[in-house]
């Protein structure tokens, strides 16, 4: 038995600043996959995420309320029971939504009087959908603003313009010739996103990171967003050499050690930025080139994939 592929995510942009209703856009990635799936001889990671779904299921069964999701828990439990898991290719830790393509699946099959991808969206489905989802992924990271498996669940860019205001949107069309590019840095090392969330929780008590937050992180954020919806190369990497150099100075411990000299190189060079996939820590890192060769060369050395082309 298998069942339908999610794919992973990128949030190219709100990392953080989401959480203080800044703008955000998710994309889906297709690179990487998961679908639910039950084996004769299941591996050993078959049946780790196999008591990982357990103890999921019975958390859902906790967590669902008339009023938001019923799922049904007898025929999860069956499933769970013969074996089924979530047989994904998403590394896990990698701010690129592994949980996310989890939580989209679960809720594909076995939620009652699910809303579905076929439906006129409207934006009150699609915030219902990202709170059911939220609470779904709050087992993994202990809060979740439901955007990973939103994405996953519709494939679709979603565009975050406040905490209530979300909707899917399209992106420019990608110039496979352009040299312009994103692309995904591997760090390494895998990040957890709950001590990082917690990091920036503590640092938003002070004064001055929150200020920073508003007028400078939030600022280029906004910003960013507007200029890759309306393909305005040239004003989106103004902003994201800011936000490079924002984050560089204060969400230092999101970002591994190894990297804060690749990081200061970049904005000093112009030959590419760096900003975080998600919560940091580890995982992938995010770049920004106008000249992929360039980069290429600066980062020599480092495992680089290519997301979007301008």
């Amino acid at each position: 038995m298998k069942g339908p592929l999610f794919y992973s995510k990128i949030l190219l942009f709100g990392e953080y600043g989401i959480i203080k209703d800044s703008k955000g856009l998710s994309i889906p990635y297709n690179f990487f996959k998961g679908a639910l799936k039950t084996d004769e001889n299941p591996s050993n990671e078959a049946k780790m995420s196999n008591e990982s779904l357990a103890r999921f299921c019975q958390y859902l069964e906790e967590i669902q309320t008339e009023d938001l999701v019923k799922f049904d828990i007898s025929t999860l439990q069956n499933d769970v029971a013969e074996g089924m898991y979530f047989d994904s290719s998403i590394p896990q830790g990698y701010g690129v939504g592994s949980s996310g393509a989890l939580v989209a699946a679960i809720y594909d099959k076995y939620a009652l009087d699910k809303i579905t991808v076929l439906e006129n969206l409207t934006r009150e489905k699609l915030l219902k959908l990202k709170i059911i989802f939220g609470q779904m992924e709050s087992f993994f990271h202990g809060k979740s603003s439901g955007l990973d498996p939103l994405n996953s669940y519709l494939s679709l860019p979603i565009l975050i313009n406040s905490k209530d205001n979300i909707e899917s949107t399209s992106l420019p069309t990608q110039n496979k010739e352009g040299k312009g590019a994103v692309f995904l840095l591997d760090s390494g090392m895998t990040g957890e996103t709950a001590p990082m969330v917690q990091i920036f929780m503590e640092q938003m008590k002070q004064d001055g990171f929150r200020s920073m937050l508003k007028d400078k992180f939030i600022k280029h954020t906004d910003a960013c967003v507007d200029h890759f919806l309306n393909g305005d190369i040239k004003g989106l990497f103004g902003h994201v050499k800011q936000l490079s150099h924002v984050v560089l100075d204060n969400f230092k411990p999101m970002i591994p050690k190894q990297f804060h000299e690749l990081w200061k190189k970049g904005i000093e060079t112009n030959d590419y930025y760096l900003k975080l996939c998600g919560s940091g820590g580890g995982g992938y890192i995010l770049g920004f080139t106008e000249d992929i060769d360039k980069a290429k060369a600066s980062l020599q050395g480092h495992q680089l994939e290519v997301v979007y082309n301008f």
